[in-house]
């Protein structure tokens, strides 16, 4: 065997270097696909923190989340959807305000003489009096039961000598029992303000010395429900036809099972339905409906749409905080303006420029231009894929900010339908203020334990064996509490004037639960009228990086059972 050349040697040494470079190129290859991986999962584990991150920062005052979802870390409120006006705080220039006032007939007098002369002790008499200074004291009379005895007599007539009975009076039906008042009293507090059974025996035991026990409460309630039975079909009809009405939703437990509470209302009516469905809507309806864009509403036929801004406002504030996207500032300091816009019109009883309108509609234009080119310059979301699963199907996911454009894009004539209709409200707070009605005292129930709320409820709408007390009840609270509302919204001098025309119709309502209704007249609808001057909000949309100063709208404080249909911000 001869010995290996140089050439064979050089032959050699290349073939290994070959292998050792295919080897290291596999490797590569490897470190590169690894590589590949790597970062694909380092950039789903960022779009998953950054989506945790916020939902962390998510809160009641920039979401849908209710307050009780705060839990007791709740942040501490720094900011409000409204802007500031710029005045101090209080009172304003020409607030009447509101203090105990003496009145010029009080119900009772005591006169108070001096005992005696402080100089020289001679005894006085009223005879001797030159004036007087006056102090009053406001008080409630001390609560008393007042027995009432009918007799209903017999007579024997002189000519027949026949012996008639008069009648008892209507109502009275037997030797002992609870009169109207106590009656109207203890529905009202136990249907409308919520007060559980025990706690309200115990109350009227406290206040009357009356000992009832909490069958004999709930016995009240439901033969006041009975007398009510056609109430709300007359309620659900009303709103059914009403021009513009509103419409929420929410879920609670009946029995270990989920219900649903639909609620429909308009300023001065509220129809509460409950279905063990979501989306079991109410049906027969026509007009116009404010709504916040659940998509089962939008299968409803023969209706428009108005969505909440309140919703809009939120979310858009999430995006401000969060996201930190300037589109959303624009876009929420808009709404904000337009909706100080269609206030100011409404005072002012003239409809809102139609000029002032396209501006407003030509600025949202923009605004949504603006962030959609800024979401379509954004890398793509990616999706997290387990080992070993295949890629999911379906389309690409969108930026929580994206998706708040399209809807506000497709949706636009829904979301500004308030601009050009005056019987349109800005917000949805109608429907989620009645909707907290309900779920306080659901609440109260549940926290304290002394009330079971049981709602029979067979099948869905109109095939209803039969109505639910708190339903009926409810909805006939709603209806004074709406006709207090209005009373107060529409009287200038709020706090003199509107509340206690409020207080007069809740005793109103305190008497009237006692009797069965007959069908209501349809419900008074106040149009309110629109007026503009519009030159400072026409400056804001020509120049929107201005600060322009808007002329107050002062919205009277809200008290326990009023009503509004806006919300002002």
């Amino acid at each position: 065997m001869e010995a290996p050349t140089d050439v064979q040697k050089l032959i050699e040494q290349v073939q290994l270097l070959l292998a050792q470079s295919a080897a290291q190129n596999e490797r590569i290859a490897a470190l590169e696909a690894e590589n590949a991986a790597l970062k694909k999962a380092l950039a789903a584990s960022n779009a998953r923190v950054t989506e945790l991150e916020r939902r962390l920062g998510l809160n009641s005052s920039n979401s849908g989340k209710p307050p009780s979802s705060d839990g007791l870390t709740k942040p501490p409120r720094t900011k409000s959807l409204r802007e500031p006006s710029g005045k101090k705080p209080g009172g304003q220039k020409g607030h009447r305000g509101e203090t105990l006032r003496q009145v010029e007939n009080p119900d009772v007098i005591v006169d108070h003489y001096p005992e005696g002369c402080t100089n020289c002790a001679l005894k006085m008499t009223p005879e001797m009096g030159t004036g007087y200074h006056s102090r009053q004291v406001f008080d409630v009379p001390e609560p008393k039961v007042v027995v009432t005895e009918h007799r209903a007599h017999s007579c024997l007539c002189p000519n027949c000598q026949t012996v008639t009975s008069a009648p008892f009076p209507e109502g009275v039906t037997a030797p002992v029992q609870y009169g109207a008042r106590i009656c109207a009293f203890v529905v009202y507090l136990l249907n409308y303000h919520f007060l559980p059974e025990d706690r309200l025996a115990e109350l009227l035991t406290d206040l009357f010395g009356l000992k009832l026990v909490p069958a004999t409460i709930a016995r009240m309630s439901t033969a006041c429900a009975e007398r009510l039975r056609s109430f709300a079909e007359i309620v659900r009809e009303h709103v059914a036809a009403a021009r513009v009405k509103h419409l929420d939703e929410t879920g609670f437990r009946i029995g270990g099972r989920t219900q649903w509470l639909h609620i429909f209302s308009t300023l001065l009516l509220t129809f509460y339905r409950i279905s063990s469905k979501r989306g079991s809507l109410l049906s027969g309806v026509t007009g116009i409906a404010v709504h916040d864009h659940w998509k089962p509403y939008y299968l409803m036929t023969g209706v428009l749409h108005a969505l909440c801004n309140a919703h809009h406002l939120r979310e858009l504030k999430a995006l401000v905080e969060i996201e930190k996207e300037e589109w959303a500032r624009k876009m929420q300091r808009l709404l904000r303006r337009a909706c100080h816009a269609v206030n100011l019109a409404r005072e002012r009883g003239v409809p809102l420029n139609p000029t002032l309108i396209e501006l407003f509609r030509r600025r949202y234009d923009g605004i949504l231009k603006e962030g959609i080119a800024f979401h379509e310059g954004q890398p793509a979301l990616v999706r997290a894929t387990a080992e070993g699963h295949r890629k999911r199907r379906g389309r690409q996911r969108r930026r929580t900010g994206h998706n708040l454009l399209l809807r506000l894009s497709t949706r636009k004539e829904d979301v500004l339908r308030f601009l050009s209709d005056p019987d349109v409200p800005f917000t949805n707070n109608q429907a989620e203020q009645d909707g907290r009605l309900v779920m306080a005292g659901l609440l109260t129930a549940l926290l304290l334990g002394w009330v079971v709320l049981a709602i029979v409820l067979v099948g869905g709408w109109p095939a209803v064996s039969g109505h639910p007390v708190l339903a009926i009840l409810l909805a006939l609270f709603a209806l004074f509490a709406g006709f207090a509302a209005m009373a107060a919204r529409y009287i200038a001098t709020w706090r003199s004037v509107g509340l206690p025309i409020m207080l007069m119709f809740a005793s109103i309502a305190v008497s009237a639960v006692t009797w069965a209704l007959s069908a209501p007249n349809q419900a008074l609808y106040l149009a309110r009228g629109m007026a503009l001057d519009g030159s400072d909000v026409r400056n804001y949309l020509k120049y929107p990086e201005r600060v322009i100063s808007f002329s107050d709208h002062r919205v009277p404080t809200r008290e326990p059972g009023h009503r509004s249909r806006d919300a002002h911000f």
